[in-house]
């Protein structure tokens, strides 16, 4: 609880894939993800978005539980897929990757 109000919690996400783009509009998160349209998702009240690139976020605040949950949220949208490791992975994660019905010969 102390650190949170020192220097707070933050959590890094990836965007991994062709055509695949994170922006903010305003407080909110606009994802382009492969839908035929754009996810968009209102920033939490006690949580900061922080969008340094076209592929990465940042979500940031005092509360680990409502950073956490706020990032599963967003990973949510469009999880990793196994075969071309394309979607939205937090950046520690490591993705197992698999083989397609070609590596078997």
């Amino acid at each position: 609880m102390v650190k949170g109000v020192s220097e707070g919690f933050s959590q890094e996400l990836e965007v991994n894939g062709v055509g695949y783009r994170a922006a903010k509009q305003g407080n909110d998160l606009v994802l382009t993800v492969g839908y035929s349209h754009q996810v968009i998702m209102p920033q939490p009240e006690g949580i900061t978005i922080d969008v340094p690139a076209p592929n990465k976020i940042v979500i940031s605040g005092a509360d680990k539980q409502k950073v956490g949950q706020f990032a599963a949220q967003v990973r949510e949208k469009r999880p990793p897929e196994p075969y071309k490791g394309k979607g939205i992975k937090y950046a520690d994660e490591h993705i197992r990757r698999k083989e397609g019905k070609a590596g078997k010969a």
